[in-house]
């Protein structure tokens, strides 16, 4: 064999060397992004089972406080309402719970807090008239998707817990 065919074989030889070790070191650290992004994303869905887990339990209490007529259907609804809507694991729950959405919906236009303060006497009376019939109204409908929810929230809760 001549000697430009050796040089030309072991230049080829070097070059192919030369590109395997590129390609294990890529895939290396190919490797290594992915278990890192596996990692990043199991903190991810951790964090947000830690959330969920925190808006449930708050979910349970206002449950609760409802049921024992501790808290009224009104401000019960909105604050549920805004917690379920908080969710990140969770969708389509204002199709699951529809009158706890409801009733949240006709009242969410009232006046709360220090705008209620300023309104005058006979205003705050007939939105407080206005609360209570759609509270009337809705009253066994939301009874009924409390219950739901109540088992709903116990049941995920444990589940995020775990």
């Amino acid at each position: 064999m001549s000697t430009p065919w050796l040089i030309a074989i072991i230049v080829a030889i070097i070059i192919i060397a030369a590109l395997a070790f590129y390609a294990g070191k890529l895939l290396r650290q190919l490797k290594q992004q992915t278990i890192l992004q596996q990692e990043a994303e199991k903190k991810h869905q951790a964090a947000l089972n830690k959330h969920d887990a925190k808006v449930l339990n708050s979910v349970i209490i206002i449950v609760r406080a409802m049921k024992e007529e501790q808290c009224d259907y009104s401000e019960g609804c909105w604050r549920l309402s805004v917690l379920l809507d908080s969710l990140k694991k969770s969708s389509a729950l204002d199709q699951q719970f529809p009158a706890i959405f409801e009733l949240y919906n006709r009242i969410k236009h009232l006046t709360i807090l220090a705008e209620r303060k300023q309104l005058a006497k006979q205003q705050r009376m007939k939105q407080d008239l206005e609360r209570m019939k759609v509270e009337t109204e809705l009253r066994d409908k939301v009874s009924q998707d409390l219950e739901l929810l109540h088992q709903y929230a116990n049941e995920r809760y444990l589940l995020l817990r775990k």
